[in-house]
């Protein structure tokens, strides 16, 4: 059984304050991640082994866009988006 099985997944646009390290604006961008939620129940065709690893799993998301692009007119070079997390645990509910 495969990690896929145990979430339902969905794309997500999320605003973060990031700065250009060209010229130095700071701004608001909007990033795209994966959001994997942990289903409430496994599937049926599941042996042990995959009962551990489903008991072990959280919800996490994943960010999908590693360049952004500077807001500034006069700028406008991409940037990496280093300073921030590529993946994030989400609180259980």
């Amino acid at each position: 059984m495969e990690e896929r099985d145990f979430f339902d997944e969905r794309a997500e646009l999320k605003t973060h304050t990031l700065t250009c390290p060209h010229c130095g604006k700071a701004d608001e961008y909007q990033l795209s991640w994966l959001v994997r939620h942990k289903k409430n129940s496994l599937p049926r065709h599941a042996d042990e082994r995959d009962r551990a690893r489903f008991a072990k799993a959280q919800s996490y998301m994943v960010r999908k866009d590693d360049m952004a692009a500077c807001k500034n007119i006069r700028c406008r070079k991409r940037f990496d988006v280093a300073g921030l997390q590529s993946v994030a645990f989400l609180q259980s509910a």
